[in-house]
């Protein structure tokens, strides 16, 4: 099994991948380790000082002014990681828990948060043994870290609460962490607020959410090659020396991208109107624009995810000179920006696919394809609802893309009067992701229905478009013919996208695509 070691410096977005959702083994480096027990040194320090430090020996927020006597100080680390258990509604998904608890780990692991390295190593214990903490929906607001969401892992740390195991069983935590020989830790200062303390759940969320949205949209590029050859479209637009005189990185690569999957297609530049177009439908020519444009805004998203995984999130954090000072590195503005960036961007991407597959269907603007792409219109509806299902798609995606980030609730008494909504943020972009992989299969499944249709015609379409259709026939979606129940066949579609389908199909014929 692959095994993932967390040293001082942070991460990278491959090793959350690995941890989040191939289950890869966790390991602490030597570096870290002496780093940990170096930094509560000094926490142990000022904790026999009379001096009150905040997080060490006072209260929390707006009840920081307290200072809390030495015996109380471990209930008081107990209490908070109780107090902010306090998350509400549906489970956070297995994979993204995994993600911030990896995350939170790598903070911890940096040496500046004071936790003992029996406590770290604790934390990679639950996560190679397979336990999963149960968080819920609700109960961040991206500032002072996703608070309830680490609580209630932390509250599994404490053996407190309930998770599930590696057989997907939910159960209380301290049965679980017994059963695979785990002690549960008992915080001493500082702990409780250093584990609950980061922007890991919303940063685990952003590096996934990339990770997906590369594949959607070279799948995109894809799917765009595929209506244009369609529509009879022209693939004088993807010439490279007019992307060059407007030179978006992205904007090169998707025209680049398509102009390779239409390389050799029969369809291209045909016309069956009486009136030839002289351009084709925004849609259509402006692809590699509104593709390209996305690809940029993940490129920038990326940047700031790499910054992130580089970084040190808590507060107070403890600084190699010896001082434990006070900041606002919790803050998630950074992350909750970018977030909504991307979902932006996929609203757009998601937006004109879907009004390519209405240019499909509709046989005023199809260019001789039959209405709805049906088998005997009038007897038949053809794909007239799954275009429906895609309308209604995008019309989520718009409203997912209003950003959770121009919000901000004071809590805590005034004291956190300014917040990220970053949480918010990703958990809506999860959801645009999932509907964007599905936009994209309606599309796939309406162009190769539409092109096949141009073949019984007697039109050849491009070696790379015949591999998606073999490979999609493969996979268990069918191709034209009299009407018949679409769900299964739309479920299938969209498993394909997901599942990387349409790259690894046209790769082996086109080269290595961007």
């Amino acid at each position: 099994m692959h095994t993932v070691v967390v040293g001082t410096s942070g991460t990278t977005a491959q090793d959350v991948i690995a941890v989040a959702r191939g289950n890869a083994r966790v390991e602490l480096s030597a570096d870290a380790v002496a780093a940990l027990a170096a930094a509560r040194e000094i926490v142990d320090a000022l904790a026999a000082k009379p001096e009150p430090v905040y997080g060490v020996s006072t209260g929390f927020g707006a009840l920081a002014s307290r200072h809390i006597s030495p015996e109380l100080r471990a209930q008081l680390q107990r209490n908070i990681v109780r107090s902010h258990a306090a998350g509400m509604g549906p489970r956070v998904e297995r994979e993204v828990v995994r993600a911030l608890m990896f995350l939170r780990l790598k903070t911890v692991a940096s040496g500046h948060t004071g936790v003992r390295p029996e406590v770290a190593q604790t934390m990679a214990d639950l996560l190679n043994a397979g336990i999963t903490p149960v968080v819920h929906e609700y109960g961040s607001l991206g500032c002072s870290g996703d608070l309830a969401p680490l609580s209630h892992c932390a509250l599994a740390l404490m053996g407190e609460g309930d998770a599930e195991g590696p057989d997907g069983t939910v159960r209380p935590a301290g049965e679980l962490l017994a059963a695979h020989g785990i002690t549960p830790v008992e915080l001493r200062e500082k702990e409780g607020l250093a584990l609950l303390n980061g922007t890991d759940g919303m940063l685990g969320m952003l590096i996934m959410a990339l990770a997906d949205l590369r594949t959607l949209y070279t799948s995109a590029d894809i799917t765009a090659a595929l209506s244009l050859e369609a529509l009879l479209g022209t693939d004088k637009v993807l010439a490279p020396e007019l992307h060059a005189i407007r030179p978006h990185p992205g904007q090169g690569a998707s025209a680049d991208n398509m102009l390779r999957v239409l390389a050799g297609s029969g369809l291209t530049g045909h016309h069956q109107d009486d009136a030839p177009r002289v351009q084709d439908a925004y849609s259509v020519r402006c692809a590699p624009q509104v593709n390209g444009a996305g690809r940029d805004t993940l490129a920038y998203a990326a940047t700031v995810a790499d910054r992130e995984l580089a970084a040190a999130v808590d507060n107070p954090v403890v600084l190699p000179d010896g001082r434990v000072e006070s900041n606002g590195n919790f803050h998630g503005a950074p992350v909750a920006y970018v977030l909504d960036f991307l979902a932006i961007a996929a609203a757009d991407l998601g937006s004109i696919t879907e009004r390519r597959t209405d240019r499909l269907l509709d046989k005023n603007r199809s260019h001789g394809l039959p209405p709805f792409l049906a088998d005997d219109a009038g007897v038949d509806s053809g794909l007239m609802i799954a275009q429906y299902t895609q309308a209604a798609l995008v019309s989520e995606m718009k409203r997912l893309a209003v950003p959770a980030s121009a919000d901000s609730i004071p809590s805590s008494a005034m004291q956190e009067d300014h917040v990220s909504m970053g949480w918010s943020a990703a958990r809506k972009l999860r959801t645009a992701v999932g509907n964007l992989a599905r936009i994209v299969a309606v599309e796939l499944y309406a162009a190769t229905r539409a092109v096949e249709l141009r073949a019984q015609r007697g039109l050849t379409p491009a070696p790379a478009t015949r591999a998606v259709i073999e490979a999609l026939r493969a996979a268990g979606v069918e191709g034209p013919g009299p009407d018949r129940f679409l769900s299964p066949d739309l479920a299938a579609a969209d498993a394909f996208v997901r599942a990387g389908g349409l790259v690894s199909a046209v790769e082996p014929v086109t080269g290595s695509l961007a």
